[in-house]
């Protein structure tokens, strides 16, 4: 039997994080949550994550500051952003960097699981 995919939520939101948890999970995902970009990379899990779902906008380090420091660490990890802003300038570039997807918050289940399978699947991601 394979292990399930790790799909790690890194997000400030308390709400946000245990509501992708629970969503994840229901999928037949295993789920690791993180309250901040820092914490994920101290976490010693990187290496298991099979897709990183983060907020943009955090304390701290942002989550295209983490895109980016994983993509210089050599991770291709899939990685999908969900957000409030409308930044559009940074929605391109965190997309222009590989990310399989972008969600604004309040964003539906499904546009979520679509992205999520699509990074699995290692499908190329819409820009």
């Amino acid at each position: 039997m394979s292990k399930a995919p790790v799909i790690s939520i890194v997000d400030d939101d308390e709400w946000v994080r245990e509501a992708t948890e629970f969503l994840v999970r229901s999928l037949g995902y295993s789920a690791a949550t993180y309250s901040s970009a820092e914490e994920y990379l101290q976490s010693g899990s990187v290496d298991d994550c099979s897709c990183l779902i983060t907020d943009l906008r955090m304390p701290g380090m942002s989550g295209a500051d983490l895109q980016d420091v994983l993509i210089a660490d050599g991770y291709r990890t899939p990685v999908i952003f969900i957000s409030a802003s409308l930044d559009e300038q940074v929605r391109l570039r965190v997309l222009d960097a590989g990310a399989y997807g972008f969600l604004h918050k309040p964003f539906d289940e499904q546009s979520l699981i679509e992205c999520l399978n699509k990074a699995l699947n290692g499908e190329p991601a819409e820009q």
